[in-house]
Protein backbone atom coordinates (compact mmCIF):
# COMPACT_ATOMS: atom_id res chain seq x y z
CA UNK A 1 0.00 0.00 0.00
CA UNK A 2 1.38 3.65 -0.96
CA UNK A 3 1.95 6.66 1.60
CA UNK A 4 -1.02 8.33 2.01
CA UNK A 5 -0.21 11.96 0.51
CA UNK A 6 -0.95 13.64 3.78
CA UNK A 7 2.04 11.28 5.34
CA UNK A 8 4.73 11.95 2.67
CA UNK A 9 7.90 13.71 3.52
CA UNK A 10 7.55 17.55 2.50
CA UNK A 11 11.28 19.71 2.02
CA UNK A 12 10.51 23.78 2.99
CA UNK A 13 13.45 25.55 2.35
CA UNK A 14 16.40 23.70 4.33
CA UNK A 15 13.79 22.44 6.90
CA UNK A 16 12.42 18.44 6.55
CA UNK A 17 8.93 17.68 7.69
CA UNK A 18 7.98 13.83 8.29
CA UNK A 19 4.60 14.26 7.25
CA UNK A 20 2.26 17.15 6.02
CA UNK A 21 0.17 18.16 9.00
CA UNK A 22 1.88 20.65 11.30
CA UNK A 23 0.36 22.52 14.47
CA UNK A 24 -0.89 26.33 13.67
CA UNK A 25 0.01 28.83 16.31
CA UNK A 26 -2.95 28.83 18.73
CA UNK A 27 -2.20 32.08 21.58
CA UNK A 28 -2.79 30.63 25.25
CA UNK A 29 -2.91 34.10 27.20
CA UNK A 30 -1.20 32.67 30.12
CA UNK A 31 2.70 34.58 29.65
CA UNK A 32 3.40 37.13 32.62
CA UNK A 33 5.09 40.37 31.08
CA UNK A 34 5.36 38.82 28.02
CA UNK A 35 7.66 35.73 29.54
CA UNK A 36 6.31 32.05 28.49
CA UNK A 37 5.40 30.00 31.78
CA UNK A 38 4.70 26.39 33.10
CA UNK A 39 1.90 26.54 30.95
CA UNK A 40 3.71 26.66 27.95
CA UNK A 41 5.73 23.65 29.16
CA UNK A 42 2.77 21.53 29.33
CA UNK A 43 0.96 22.79 26.27
CA UNK A 44 4.04 22.71 24.06
CA UNK A 45 5.32 19.99 25.51
CA UNK A 46 1.90 17.11 24.87
CA UNK A 47 1.46 18.76 21.12
CA UNK A 48 5.07 17.55 20.27
CA UNK A 49 4.46 14.15 20.66
CA UNK A 50 1.14 14.59 18.41
CA UNK A 51 2.97 13.16 15.54
CA UNK A 52 2.38 16.49 13.75
CA UNK A 53 5.90 17.22 11.40
CA UNK A 54 6.01 20.63 12.95
CA UNK A 55 5.02 22.79 15.84
CA UNK A 56 4.30 26.33 15.96
CA UNK A 57 4.89 28.57 18.92
CA UNK A 58 2.24 31.36 19.73
CA UNK A 59 1.88 34.51 18.23
CA UNK A 60 4.28 36.01 19.86
CA UNK A 61 4.79 39.91 20.20
CA UNK A 62 8.10 41.73 19.11
CA UNK A 63 6.98 44.72 21.28
CA UNK A 64 5.10 45.08 24.56
CA UNK A 65 2.51 47.33 22.65
CA UNK A 66 2.24 44.46 20.16
CA UNK A 67 0.19 42.06 22.60
CA UNK A 68 -2.81 41.26 21.87
CA UNK A 69 -3.73 41.11 25.65
CA UNK A 70 -1.22 41.00 28.62
CA UNK A 71 -1.37 37.43 28.64
CA UNK A 72 0.44 37.40 25.25
CA UNK A 73 3.92 35.80 25.09
CA UNK A 74 6.66 37.99 23.92
CA UNK A 75 10.16 37.86 22.48
CA UNK A 76 11.61 41.61 22.76
CA UNK A 77 13.92 41.56 25.85
CA UNK A 78 16.76 39.40 27.36
CA UNK A 79 13.89 37.93 30.56
CA UNK A 80 11.76 36.83 27.64
CA UNK A 81 14.09 35.64 25.53
CA UNK A 82 15.13 33.23 28.58
CA UNK A 83 11.62 32.65 29.60
CA UNK A 84 11.22 31.08 26.24
CA UNK A 85 14.47 29.21 26.40
CA UNK A 86 13.72 27.39 29.45
CA UNK A 87 10.20 26.08 27.97
CA UNK A 88 12.12 25.17 24.45
CA UNK A 89 14.78 22.92 26.62
CA UNK A 90 12.16 20.93 28.28
CA UNK A 91 10.19 20.45 24.85
CA UNK A 92 13.41 19.56 23.36
CA UNK A 93 14.51 17.04 25.79
CA UNK A 94 12.09 14.79 24.63
CA UNK A 95 10.70 15.58 21.27
CA UNK A 96 12.71 15.71 18.00
CA UNK A 97 9.88 18.04 16.24
CA UNK A 98 10.84 20.89 14.47
CA UNK A 99 9.60 24.21 16.54
CA UNK A 100 8.77 27.39 14.53
CA UNK A 101 7.34 30.70 15.59
CA UNK A 102 4.85 33.05 15.22
CA UNK A 103 6.19 36.82 15.03
CA UNK A 104 3.47 39.70 15.32
CA UNK A 105 2.29 42.78 16.17
CA UNK A 106 -1.48 43.51 16.79
CA UNK A 107 -1.48 47.09 16.20
CA UNK A 108 -5.13 48.38 16.79
CA UNK A 109 -6.01 44.94 18.17
CA UNK A 110 -4.02 44.76 20.83
CA UNK A 111 -4.73 46.35 24.63
CA UNK A 112 -7.52 43.40 24.99
CA UNK A 113 -8.36 41.62 27.92
CA UNK A 114 -8.36 37.82 28.24
CA UNK A 115 -10.60 35.17 26.36
CA UNK A 116 -12.26 34.26 28.89
CA UNK A 117 -12.71 37.66 30.42
CA UNK A 118 -15.07 38.71 27.59
CA UNK A 119 -11.94 39.64 25.46
CA UNK A 120 -12.79 43.77 25.15
CA UNK A 121 -10.42 46.75 24.33
CA UNK A 122 -8.49 47.62 27.95
CA UNK A 123 -8.48 51.43 27.58
CA UNK A 124 -4.82 53.07 28.17
CA UNK A 125 -4.57 54.43 31.74
CA UNK A 126 -6.57 51.15 32.60
CA UNK A 127 -4.78 47.99 34.97
CA UNK A 128 -3.60 46.00 31.81
CA UNK A 129 -4.01 48.62 28.92
CA UNK A 130 -2.22 50.92 26.90
CA UNK A 131 -2.52 52.94 23.72
CA UNK A 132 -2.50 50.94 19.98
CA UNK A 133 -1.22 51.79 17.09
CA UNK A 134 -2.50 51.44 13.61
CA UNK A 135 -1.61 52.71 10.14
CA UNK A 136 -4.32 54.89 10.39
CA UNK A 137 -6.50 56.36 13.44
CA UNK A 138 -9.58 53.96 12.86
CA UNK A 139 -10.63 51.83 15.91
CA UNK A 140 -11.79 48.17 15.34
CA UNK A 141 -15.02 48.57 17.19
CA UNK A 142 -17.17 51.64 17.46
CA UNK A 143 -16.37 52.75 20.90
CA UNK A 144 -12.87 51.41 21.42
CA UNK A 145 -10.25 53.86 22.03
CA UNK A 146 -8.65 54.59 18.56
CA UNK A 147 -5.49 53.96 17.97
CA UNK A 148 -2.66 56.22 17.01
CA UNK A 149 -1.34 56.53 13.26
CA UNK A 150 1.61 55.41 13.36
CA UNK A 151 4.41 57.86 12.20
CA UNK A 152 7.76 56.91 9.93
CA UNK A 153 9.51 56.52 12.75
CA UNK A 154 7.14 54.34 14.93
CA UNK A 155 6.96 52.07 11.93
CA UNK A 156 10.90 52.02 11.80
CA UNK A 157 10.45 50.85 15.13
CA UNK A 158 8.40 47.96 14.51
CA UNK A 159 10.33 47.00 11.62
CA UNK A 160 13.19 47.04 13.67
CA UNK A 161 11.84 45.02 16.64
CA UNK A 162 10.52 42.10 14.28
CA UNK A 163 14.14 41.84 12.98
CA UNK A 164 15.29 41.84 16.81
CA UNK A 165 13.07 39.02 17.61
CA UNK A 166 14.20 36.66 14.53
CA UNK A 167 17.28 37.22 15.86
CA UNK A 168 16.56 36.12 19.44
CA UNK A 169 14.67 33.18 17.76
CA UNK A 170 17.94 32.50 15.80
CA UNK A 171 19.97 31.91 19.01
CA UNK A 172 17.00 29.82 20.36
CA UNK A 173 17.52 27.50 17.92
CA UNK A 174 13.89 27.78 16.53
CA UNK A 175 13.77 25.52 13.48
CA UNK A 176 11.11 28.55 11.36
CA UNK A 177 9.83 31.95 12.00
CA UNK A 178 6.59 32.85 10.75
CA UNK A 179 5.53 36.32 9.95
CA UNK A 180 1.69 37.42 11.49
CA UNK A 181 -0.15 39.11 8.62
CA UNK A 182 -3.60 37.73 9.22
CA UNK A 183 -6.59 38.04 11.30
CA UNK A 184 -6.26 41.89 11.58
CA UNK A 185 -3.34 42.59 12.99
CA UNK A 186 -0.66 44.97 12.38
CA UNK A 187 0.78 44.00 9.08
CA UNK A 188 -2.86 42.83 7.38
CA UNK A 189 -3.85 46.47 8.77
CA UNK A 190 -1.15 47.94 6.54
CA UNK A 191 -2.73 45.34 3.20
CA UNK A 192 -6.48 46.04 3.78
CA UNK A 193 -8.41 49.10 2.49
CA UNK A 194 -10.64 48.94 5.39
CA UNK A 195 -8.20 49.94 7.81
CA UNK A 196 -5.37 51.92 5.99
CA UNK A 197 -6.53 55.04 5.13
CA UNK A 198 -3.17 56.38 4.96
CA UNK A 199 -2.18 59.31 2.28
CA UNK A 200 1.25 58.77 1.88
CA UNK A 201 3.49 56.30 -0.07
CA UNK A 202 1.76 53.48 2.50
CA UNK A 203 -1.40 54.13 1.55
CA UNK A 204 -3.90 53.70 -1.24
CA UNK A 205 -2.66 51.56 -4.15
CA UNK A 206 -2.25 47.77 -3.42
CA UNK A 207 1.93 48.30 -3.80
CA UNK A 208 2.03 51.17 -1.79
CA UNK A 209 -0.42 49.06 0.79
CA UNK A 210 2.06 45.86 0.60
CA UNK A 211 4.80 48.19 1.03
CA UNK A 212 5.41 48.26 4.64
CA UNK A 213 4.75 44.78 5.14
CA UNK A 214 7.66 43.59 3.00
CA UNK A 215 9.62 45.63 4.38
CA UNK A 216 8.71 43.98 7.11
CA UNK A 217 9.60 40.44 5.52
CA UNK A 218 13.03 41.79 4.16
CA UNK A 219 14.34 42.58 7.58
CA UNK A 220 13.06 39.15 9.50
CA UNK A 221 14.32 37.49 6.13
CA UNK A 222 17.97 38.87 6.75
CA UNK A 223 17.85 38.84 10.43
CA UNK A 224 17.13 34.63 10.12
CA UNK A 225 19.77 32.44 9.33
CA UNK A 226 19.30 32.32 5.34
CA UNK A 227 19.32 28.21 5.71
CA UNK A 228 16.13 28.04 7.65
CA UNK A 229 12.59 29.31 6.40
CA UNK A 230 10.56 32.41 6.67
CA UNK A 231 7.00 32.00 6.06
CA UNK A 232 3.96 34.58 6.18
CA UNK A 233 0.35 33.91 7.56
CA UNK A 234 -1.98 35.88 5.27
CA UNK A 235 -5.69 36.29 5.17
CA UNK A 236 -6.55 35.50 2.11
CA UNK A 237 -9.97 37.70 2.57
CA UNK A 238 -12.03 40.11 5.10
CA UNK A 239 -15.26 39.38 4.07
CA UNK A 240 -16.13 42.60 3.56
CA UNK A 241 -17.27 44.76 0.26
CA UNK A 242 -14.22 46.69 -0.61
CA UNK A 243 -11.97 44.84 2.20
CA UNK A 244 -8.68 43.01 1.44
CA UNK A 245 -9.52 40.27 -1.03
CA UNK A 246 -7.94 36.65 -2.46
CA UNK A 247 -7.04 38.60 -5.98
CA UNK A 248 -4.87 40.80 -4.17
CA UNK A 249 -3.40 38.02 -1.68
CA UNK A 250 -2.42 36.39 -4.54
CA UNK A 251 -0.47 39.59 -5.71
CA UNK A 252 1.26 39.91 -2.18
CA UNK A 253 2.02 36.06 -1.94
CA UNK A 254 3.87 36.87 -5.30
CA UNK A 255 5.87 39.14 -4.15
CA UNK A 256 6.99 37.14 -1.00
CA UNK A 257 7.70 34.40 -3.11
CA UNK A 258 10.17 36.43 -5.45
CA UNK A 259 11.57 38.24 -1.75
CA UNK A 260 12.35 34.32 -0.75
CA UNK A 261 9.37 33.81 1.46
CA UNK A 262 9.55 30.11 2.02
CA UNK A 263 6.07 29.68 2.50
CA UNK A 264 2.67 31.09 3.18
CA UNK A 265 -0.18 29.81 5.40
CA UNK A 266 -3.60 31.06 4.15
CA UNK A 267 -6.20 31.69 6.81
CA UNK A 268 -9.01 34.80 6.64
CA UNK A 269 -11.31 37.15 8.58
CA UNK A 270 -10.13 39.08 11.69
CA UNK A 271 -9.66 42.48 10.02
CA UNK A 272 -13.03 44.25 10.61
CA UNK A 273 -16.58 43.48 12.85
CA UNK A 274 -18.65 43.52 9.53
CA UNK A 275 -17.29 40.38 8.23
CA UNK A 276 -19.43 37.79 6.64
CA UNK A 277 -17.54 34.16 7.30
CA UNK A 278 -19.20 31.22 5.39
CA UNK A 279 -17.96 29.05 8.20
CA UNK A 280 -17.78 25.35 7.66
CA UNK A 281 -15.80 22.58 7.03
CA UNK A 282 -12.22 23.34 4.97
CA UNK A 283 -13.98 27.26 4.52
CA UNK A 284 -10.65 28.56 3.29
CA UNK A 285 -9.19 25.71 1.15
CA UNK A 286 -10.67 27.35 -2.06
CA UNK A 287 -8.18 30.70 -0.81
CA UNK A 288 -5.34 28.48 -0.21
CA UNK A 289 -6.09 26.66 -3.53
CA UNK A 290 -5.54 30.21 -5.49
CA UNK A 291 -2.58 31.06 -3.72
CA UNK A 292 -0.97 27.79 -4.49
CA UNK A 293 -2.13 27.82 -8.21
CA UNK A 294 -0.44 30.90 -8.25
CA UNK A 295 3.11 30.65 -6.22
CA UNK A 296 5.56 27.68 -6.59
CA UNK A 297 5.96 27.34 -3.09
CA UNK A 298 4.95 25.27 -0.69
CA UNK A 299 0.84 26.78 1.05
CA UNK A 300 -0.69 25.69 3.69
CA UNK A 301 -4.33 25.10 4.29
CA UNK A 302 -6.09 25.94 7.91
CA UNK A 303 -9.53 26.29 9.02
CA UNK A 304 -12.45 23.45 10.26
CA UNK A 305 -10.18 20.67 8.75
CA UNK A 306 -10.71 18.02 11.36
CA UNK A 307 -12.20 14.88 8.93
CA UNK A 308 -9.14 12.72 8.36
CA UNK A 309 -10.02 11.78 4.56
CA UNK A 310 -10.83 15.26 3.75
CA UNK A 311 -7.42 16.49 4.89
CA UNK A 312 -6.06 13.43 2.80
CA UNK A 313 -7.80 15.15 -0.16
CA UNK A 314 -6.63 18.27 0.58
CA UNK A 315 -2.97 17.37 -0.13
CA UNK A 316 -3.83 14.65 -2.69
CA UNK A 317 -5.65 16.83 -5.00
CA UNK A 318 -3.20 20.05 -4.78
CA UNK A 319 -5.19 22.51 -3.30
CA UNK A 320 -2.20 22.62 -0.66
CA UNK A 321 0.80 21.36 0.27
CA UNK A 322 0.34 21.25 3.95
CA UNK A 323 -2.53 21.26 6.81
CA UNK A 324 -2.55 22.88 9.68
CA UNK A 325 -4.52 21.72 12.87
CA UNK A 326 -5.33 24.42 15.63
CA UNK A 327 -8.72 24.08 17.83
CA UNK A 328 -8.68 20.23 16.91
CA UNK A 329 -5.45 19.65 18.15
CA UNK A 330 -6.43 21.60 21.45
CA UNK A 331 -9.51 18.88 21.36
CA UNK A 332 -7.98 16.03 20.10
CA UNK A 333 -3.85 16.16 20.65
CA UNK A 334 -3.61 12.83 19.27
CA UNK A 335 -5.15 14.07 16.03
CA UNK A 336 -2.18 13.25 13.84
CA UNK A 337 -2.21 9.94 15.75
CA UNK A 338 -5.43 8.44 14.58
CA UNK A 339 -5.33 10.46 11.28
CA UNK A 340 -2.48 7.69 10.45
CA UNK A 341 -4.53 4.71 11.75
CA UNK A 342 -7.64 6.05 9.53
CA UNK A 343 -5.50 6.21 6.53
CA UNK A 344 -2.91 3.38 6.81
CA UNK A 345 0.30 5.11 7.98
CA UNK A 346 2.46 5.48 10.92
CA UNK A 347 3.64 8.24 13.24
CA UNK A 348 6.63 8.53 15.48
CA UNK A 349 6.09 8.53 19.13
CA UNK A 350 8.33 8.37 22.42
CA UNK A 351 9.40 4.94 23.21
CA UNK A 352 7.18 5.20 26.59
CA UNK A 353 4.04 5.53 24.62
CA UNK A 354 4.93 2.38 22.27
CA UNK A 355 3.04 -0.08 24.52
CA UNK A 356 -0.17 2.27 24.13
CA UNK A 357 -0.85 0.93 20.34
CA UNK A 358 -4.05 -1.31 19.52
CA UNK A 359 -3.79 -4.55 17.98
CA UNK A 360 -5.33 -3.87 14.72
CA UNK A 361 -3.02 -0.85 14.38
CA UNK A 362 0.21 -3.01 14.33
CA UNK A 363 2.42 -0.56 12.50
CA UNK A 364 0.98 2.70 13.83
CA UNK A 365 3.77 3.90 16.14
CA UNK A 366 7.40 3.77 15.37
CA UNK A 367 10.00 4.78 17.58
CA UNK A 368 10.92 8.27 17.99
CA UNK A 369 12.46 10.52 20.33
Amino acid sequence: MSTPRLFEPLTVGALSLANRIVIAPMCQYSAVDGAMTDWHLIHLGQLSHSGAALLTIEATAVLPEGRISYGDVGLWDDATEAAMDAVLKGVRRWSAMPIAIQLAHAGRKASTDLPWQGGRQIAPGHAHGWQTVAPSALPFNDGDHAPVAMTREAMDEVRDAFAAAARRAARLGLDAVQIHAAHGYLLHQFLSPLSNRRDDEYGGSLENRMRFPLEVFDAVRAAFPAERPVSVRLSGTDWVPGGWDIEQTVAFSKALEARGCSAIHVSSGGLHPAQAIPVGPGYQVPLARAVKQAVGIPVVAVGMITDFDHAEAIVATGDADLVAIARGILYDPRWPWHAAAHLGASVAVPPQYLRSQPRRFASLLVTGK
